[in-house]
């Protein structure tokens, strides 16, 4: 189908005058996406509904024609890290094969919204990386060159050009981390999660795509010509082509098909404070204090550091992580320490030893993986759907994901951004 979803026509619900008729009515909202029974058979099975599993499911549907798909999803849509994120989409990367990726990635959520005729609250308000000594400098030269020559934009900052953008932080000549410049990528932002995996949902059920919660996978049904269904606590499913698009959690099942990947699991944790008037309008990274932050549409600070230091499934974090990530804040932001935090919480992230996402077929013909995004996940859902889509309908890889196949391992051709420009994801 190559007729742009948003020229899909939907129920008066959903038009501003049916949504004042529902609000002044109070009748009865019909749900976004259709919750099927599991058919006894699927074209394709996508285990995950997030952000990647959905995006795919659309994709497949859209670009390729293929309806007879189901995403299943063991708790509720957007449950997992699609809904524990900080929400930034950038495509700040030093190798070219990461930049070509991502950049595409923010590409199409320039787009999605009318894409997907959903408003996902995309905001270009551009992210700031900070440099605080001149080794940083010289560092952020070479990385801002580098984005240029890949096609990316990104603009090398002054100190004063830093405090026009981020006027907030603390240009003190006493400051424990002086602020000496940085650079920009002005298309980047934020993006409201909920929305993005709402709005994937919608599309990929109205073409027709079964979207099948509280459906966990238990075990898969391998046989000597490759995979053949997938054993679910709703009964066993068959098809040929299974996508994994599982997180944190895929080395997990992984091992329930005999595969072992080069996956650790790990809790990146954030916080969100209380909500106050307007004063940070763009995204700030400073790699030397180890945190990141923005300030949501509704006012709260949106704040998010490194990795906890141990492999862990938990999704509630430690306090120790949580004090290095304010005392990190209030280094750059000593204004904000009188603010209270109201939630913080963890997702479940998988990283694999080279920093960059696996991508495409494995040895059990019909297993193919959408994996190893780390704490990027996020920004990469429509580039990984729809390049895992093309994956799965044609059984060859994408152009964009070809270098991110889990071959790469055995042939040394290792994409590690972690060790070029610092960015662990």
């Amino acid at each position: 189908m190559s007729v742009p979803f948003s020229t899909l026509k939907f129920p008066e619900r959903y038009s501003a005058l049916g949504l004042l008729s529902h609000a002044i009515t109070r009748s009865a909202w019909q749900p976004a996406w259709r919750s099927p029974d599991p058919k006894p058979a699927y074209d394709v099975i996508i285990v995950g509904g997030g952000g990647h599993g959905l995006a795919t499911a659309y994709y497949l549907a859209r670009n390729h024609g293929i309806t007879n798909v189901a995403v299943l999803e063991k708790g509720w849509i957007g449950g997992g890290n699609t809904g524990r994120n900080t929400t930034v989409v950038r495509s700040n990367y030093l190798f070219s094969e990461s930049a070509r990726f991502y950049d595409f990635s923010v590409r199409l959520y320039e787009g999605l919204g009318r894409e997907l005729n959903y408003n996902i609250m995309f905001s270009q308000r551009g992210m700031v990386t900070l440099a605080h000594s001149r080794h940083d400098l010289d560092a952020q030269r070479r990385w801002a060159n580098a984005m240029r020559l890949n096609g990316v934009d990104s603009d090398l900052l002054t100190r004063e050009g830093v405090r026009d953008l981020a006027p907030a932080l603390d240009f003190s000549d006493g400051a424990r981390l002086p602020i000496m410049g940085g650079f920009v990528q002005k298309r980047g932002g934020t993006a409201r999660h909920d929305a993005v995996a709402w709005g994937y949902a919608r599309a990929a059920s109205a073409l027709g795509v079964d979207i099948i919660q509280n459906c966990e996978v238990t075990g898969f049904d391998v046989g000597t010509d490759g995979i053949r269904g997938v054993q679910t606590s709703r009964g066993l499913i068959a098809t040929n082509r299974i996508g994994l698009a599982v997180a944190g959690h895929s080395s997990v099942l992984a091992d329930k098909l005999g595969l072992k990947l080069p996956i650790t699991s790990y809790a990146l944790q954030a916080l969100v404070s209380e909500p106050i008037k307007p004063v940070l309008d763009t995204v700030v990274l400073s790699p030397a204090a180890g945190i990141y932050v923005s300030q949501s549409d509704k006012g709260e600070l949106v704040i998010g550091g490194g990795l906890d230091l141990y492999a862990s499934y938990a999704q509630r974090g430690n306090l120790p992580t949580v004090e290095n990530v304010l005392a990190g804040l209030l280094t750059l932001f000593p204004r904000f320490s009188r603010l209270r935090m109201l939630r913080q919480w963890a997702g479940i992230v998988d990283v694999v030893h080279d920093s960059s996402p696996i991508v495409g077929r494995t040895d059990i013909p019909g297993i193919f993986l959408n994996c190893g995004w780390g704490t990027g996940g996020f920004k990469a859902i429509p580039a990984g759907g729809y390049c895992f889509a093309h994956t799965l309908a044609t059984g060859d890889a994408h152009p964009l994901t070809a270098p991110f196949g889990l071959d790469r391992f055995a042939r040394g051709a290792l994409i590690d951004e972690a060790a070029a420009s610092g960015i662990a994801h």
